[in-house]
């Protein structure tokens, strides 16, 4: 296992990172740790962006063009 040691940190960084850390029940290393794996080797979810560009072509704008009802009583379902 190799080791990291992070210089020069902002106390309020310290503070908040001992905090979370008592929030999981660790110690501020094991913390430290959990948000380094958590951040770099997880994979993230994909953005809003992503997903509809995902998205399969099923027609154009015109095939899903609303029709107005002209007042006619037509049964929808069966």
């Amino acid at each position: 296992m190799a080791n990291l040691v992070v210089r020069n940190l902002d106390e309020k960084i310290v503070a908040a990172l001992k905090q979370r850390a008592a929030r999981h029940g660790r110690s501020a290393e094991a913390e430290h740790r959990a948000l380094l794996e958590e951040v770099l080797l997880r994979p993230r979810a994909k953005s809003f962006a992503d997903v509809l560009a995902s998205m399969p072509d099923v027609g154009c704008d015109e095939d899903f063009e609303r029709v107005e009802d002209m007042g006619e009583n037509r049964r929808v379902f069966g």
